[in-house]
């Protein structure tokens, strides 16, 4: 009487590895975290000095980054099912498919970006007309 098959087996196995390998390097770098404050951790990351609008300016250029480089590698494969396709219908449509839906978000991407540019140089604005306007009285 078998209660696993041998892919849920694999499974159980592969999960407790790496839940093993977390936290082992939990359990390190707890070890080696002597003094945990806010100030140490932006300092240790390069965070510590900037200002928060200059930050948060960066994190975002930084996630919409990543998110065109996921939309051009899923072009480059959606390309590459195509090239391989050898005439199969089937793969053809699969491929249309991945090019069209990473071109639908690198344009969402983008819009997200100039979105973000727009309402951060919007607060800026007005944070430098109201505290101009507050020290002029």
């Amino acid at each position: 009487m078998t209660f696993l098959t041998k892919g849920q087996r694999w499974s159980i196995v592969l999960h407790v590895l790496l839940l093993s390998v977390v936290m082992i390097f939990g359990t390190y770098a707890q070890a080696h975290a002597t003094d945990f404050s806010i100030e140490n951790i932006g300092g240790s990351i390069g965070l510590g000095t900037a200002d928060l609008k200059q930050t948060v300016i960066n994190i975002i250029q930084w996630v919409l980054g990543i998110l065109a480089l996921v939309a051009a590698v899923m072009i480059i494969y959606g390309g590459f099912v195509w090239l391989t396709a050898g005439g199969n219908e089937e793969q053809v449509t699969k491929a249309k498919s991945w090019i069209k839906n990473a071109v639908i978000g690198l344009i969402i991407t983008l819009a997200a970006y100039s979105i973000a540019a727009y309402v951060t140089n919007a607060v800026g604005e007005i944070t430098t007309q109201s505290t101009s306007s507050g020290a002029s009285q």
